[in-house]
């Protein structure tokens, strides 16, 4: 994958090395090319002094519709410029935005645009959103059989009703959407870049990421 971190603080630097560890192709942009010093001598990635909002330092980087960009300078509106740059102007889908006053997040997020806060998780969230899900489990019970996850909507899954997962075994607790989280019923229908939480058998989480990651006919 190709990342985009824009801000080299404590978040862009720590997510920027997760990712280049990992193996992924990175690119970091401040505005301060002293900044890069928090990535280390070891860092595999590139670095680029400029404006992360700017169309063609994101040019420069080698954006693309299929890399993922990382919001994160100190900023609550240079972060959401650059996420809509990214999703307006070349179709990126992988954006998240750092934010610091949780009232601008709900409207953040009703544009489609994921936001984390300033809190200890922040780097692990960030790259949930644009790390594919991995496995990744939220909460397992003491007898470790059933786990409690939580996963992003991609549009090859939207339609899908809540009553279908309930008959393949896993149970839809809460859907975040817009910024508003709410209880489904059986009824509901998951729409592109929800977040819903889901328990189920610990052995079903490849099953549950594969009818995720590519839902295709059936009744809807």
């Amino acid at each position: 994958m190709h990342a985009i971190v824009v801000g080299c603080g404590r978040v862009g630097s720590t997510s920027a090395l997760e990712l280049a560890q990992a193996g992924h192709e990175v690119v970091v942009i401040d505005k301060r090319s002293s900044a890069f010093r928090q990535l280390g001598q070891h860092f595999a990635g590139r670095t680029v002094e400029g404006v992360g909002f700017d169309r063609n330092v994101l040019v420069e980087c080698g954006i693309t519709a299929d890399s993922a960009v990382l919001a994160v300078t100190s900023g609550d509106n240079s972060n959401i410029l650059i996420a809509r740059v990214a999703r307006e102007m070349f179709g990126v889908q992988r954006v998240v935005a750092r934010i610091y006053d949780p009232k601008r997040a709900t409207v953040y997020e009703r544009l489609g645009i994921p936001t984390v806060a300033t809190v200890t998780w922040t780097c692990a969230r960030v790259l949930r959103v644009v790390l594919p899900p991995a496995g990744e489990v939220d909460w397992t019970d003491p007898t470790a059989s059933h786990v409690l996850v939580e996963r992003r909507v991609p549009a090859s899954a939207a339609g899908t009703s809540i009553r279908q997962l309930d008959e393949a075994g896993f149970r839809v607790g809460l859907i975040t959407r817009g910024g508003r989280a709410q209880t489904p019923g059986s009824a509901a229908l998951l729409q592109e870049d929800d977040t819903i939480h889901v328990m189920t058998n610990q052995r079903s989480l490849d099953r549950l990421d594969a009818i995720l990651g590519a839902v295709a006919g059936g009744a809807r």
